[in-house]
Formats: C-alpha cells, structure tokens, sequence
C-alpha cells in the first residue's frame, strides 16, 4: 500500500510539473532539457561534436553527433519516472529515516548519471552501429537502467529495511 500511495504521489507531482513547464523558457521541461544538455557536455567530451536542439515537431530535443541527426530525448529519457519507482520501493520497504533519506538521495543521483551514461553510450551505438539501434534503444539499454533499480531495490532489501530485519 506504501508504494502504491508513494508513487501515486510522485506520479501527480510530476505530472502538474510537466503540465506547468509548458512554455517555460527549457525546452520541453527542465530536467529533459537539463539531461539533453548535459549528454550534449559529455559527448563533446569524448571528441564528439555533439548538438541538442529543440525539436520544432514535438515536445523533446533533437540530438545530432557529428552533424547527423541520431535521435531525441524526450520526457521519458530523463529518468525521473525511473526514479519515482525506485523512490517508491524503497519508501515501501524503509529502514531508519535517515539510512533510508540518503540511499534514495544516493540511489536517484546514481540513476540519474547512469541514465546520462545511458544516452551517451546509446547516441555512440547509434552513430556507429546504426543496424543495431532498435536491438539497442529497446532492449540492452532500458535493461541496464532497469537492471540497476533492480539491484538497487535486492542491495535495500537485504541490507537496510526493516522488512529483512523483520523476516530474517
């Protein structure tokens, strides 16, 4: 019931920013537009170059590496529903109230570098592997991101919550 009452918090939360970011000056809200940014940073560098720019279709910004337009990031890329079913998981399985603050601090942190790392390793496939980008953008790399919420969610469990303390 914890983490049904938690992320349908979360969820309406994050729902009324989306709707209130419509025309705020990032593109198409500020943590997508903070990610696109961000990816852009870390492929330039690697030596890419690497540009975001607001697509002028639809709500997300296009991603071009090397002068080729690879892909975009969404509302979805970044990692913050991700981060609303981690921080829901472990609200419903929490331990001491400050052990369970700082591992959803630290465990959304690492979710979220993790999902940049994501994007980058991901617009790098793309770029050089193009044959190989739905096996990639749909399988291989939303198993990684999901992978680690879910070893995340296994490491709390059996190390810090009150429910493995409970039924030990």
């Amino acid at each position: 019931m914890t983490f049904l009452v938690v992320y349908v918090v979360l969820s309406v939360f994050y729902k009324l920013y989306l709707q209130y970011s419509d025309g705020s000056k990032f593109y198409p809200d500020y943590v997508t537009n903070l990610v696109a940014i961000q990816s852009q940073e870390l492929l330039q560098s690697f030596g890419y170059q690497a540009q975001v720019l607001p697509h002028p279709d639809e709500p997300s910004m296009k991603l071009i590496l090397n002068g080729e337009y690879l892909g975009r990031i969404i509302e979805g890329c970044n990692s913050i529903s991700v981060i609303i079913l981690f921080v829901s998981f472990i609200a419903a399985f929490s331990g001491k109230l400050k052990t369970t603050f700082f591992y959803i601090l630290s465990g959304s942190v690492l979710i979220y570098i993790v999902n940049l790392l994501r994007i980058v390793v991901l617009t790098v496939g793309l770029y050089h592997y193009p044959e190989y980008g739905d096996v990639l953008h749909t399988v291989i790399f939303p198993a990684i991101i999901y992978g680690m919420v879910f070893l995340l969610w296994i490491f709390w469990v059996n190390r810090f919550s009150k429910f493995n303390k409970k039924h030990a």
